[in-house]
């Protein structure tokens, strides 16, 4: 079931009950995207405006954050269903497939939705993290990020996240601060240790992603940390047909640091004809 809350807001629910929201902006075939671990569908204020003139755009918001609830037990396998759930409720609004763009953990559940649905036109998978968070974020970083949210200092494990794990410096920081999309990351902050602490066995299934006929593209900064990726390597691996394209002299944040450069790929690959 989907509920029109006004023009722009949609939610659905998700197969364990949870509400999922998500906003529509835009003109043209329907492109689902999907945020990473911190932030809410604010975070695709740079991005947007490249997209909106070809695609109807639709951002969800992941369970726990902006307008989505939350379950009483999470697990990678409920944002599958969540992100399947958009697509099968923006595929019914549109009377089409649906093209779905995820960043991050994002990506994953993305790739982990489109084993679960036939809604999916074409993938896009930023940097997916399949494997154990401890390549990214080390024991050491890990309790202080822990220690950090036990303070009440979300905003000092956010910051601290983005300098340490993905490398990003003061300038890019500085950046990411100036968008309005920084108070839905620091409200997130909550999210981020139990995203983390996920399996890999529990993020990717290597049988069923096997299996995907979807038209699947995998995006990778040329500066990215190499257990990013590693990670894409192993989905290129594993997805039929699956290419690659490096951002050049960017890293895990290119989406809203070098959007123009992100919308080119999307367009170049989701705007060819079936």
């Amino acid at each position: 079931m989907t509920t029109n809350l006004d023009s722009n807001v949609r939610t659905t629910v998700s197969r364990d009950g949870t509400e999922i929201g998500y906003f529509a902006s835009g003109d043209g075939p329907p492109l689902l995207l999907v945020h990473g671990g911190l932030g809410d569908h604010s975070r695709w204020g740079a991005l947007t405006p490249y997209l909106e003139p070809h695609f109807t755009v639709y951002a969800m918001d992941r369970r726990g954050r902006g307008v989505s609830g939350d379950g009483p037990r999470y697990a990678p396998a409920r944002e599958f269903e969540d992100v399947a759930a958009v697509v099968d409720a923006v595929a019914a609004e549109a009377g089409r497939p649906v093209d779905v763009y995820g960043v991050s953990n994002g990506a994953t559940f993305a790739l982990g939705a489109a084993t679960r649905t036939r809604n999916v036109r074409r993938l896009v998978l930023y940097e997916p993290g399949i494997a154990d968070a401890e390549g990214l974020v080390p024991p050491e970083l890990d309790a202080r990020l822990d220690a950090l949210l036990a303070e009440g200092d979300a905003e000092g494990l956010v910051e601290t996240f983005f300098r340490e794990a993905l490398g990003l410096d003061d300038d890019a920081i500085a950046t990411m601060r100036a968008q309005p999309s920084w108070a839905a990351r620091v409200a997130s902050a909550p999210t981020l240790p139990r995203e983390l602490r996920n399996s890999p066995d529990e993020l990717f299934d290597a049988g069923a992603v096997a299996n995907l006929s979807v038209p699947t593209l995998l995006l990778r900064g040329s500066e990215s940390a190499e257990s990013l990726l590693a990670d894409v390597r192993t989905v290129a691996d594993t997805v039929p047909g699956a290419r690659v394209a490096v951002l050049e002299g960017q890293a895990h944040s290119a989406d809203f640091l070098a959007p123009e450069q992100v919308a080119e790929h999307l367009s170049a690959f989701l705007r060819v004809p079936d």
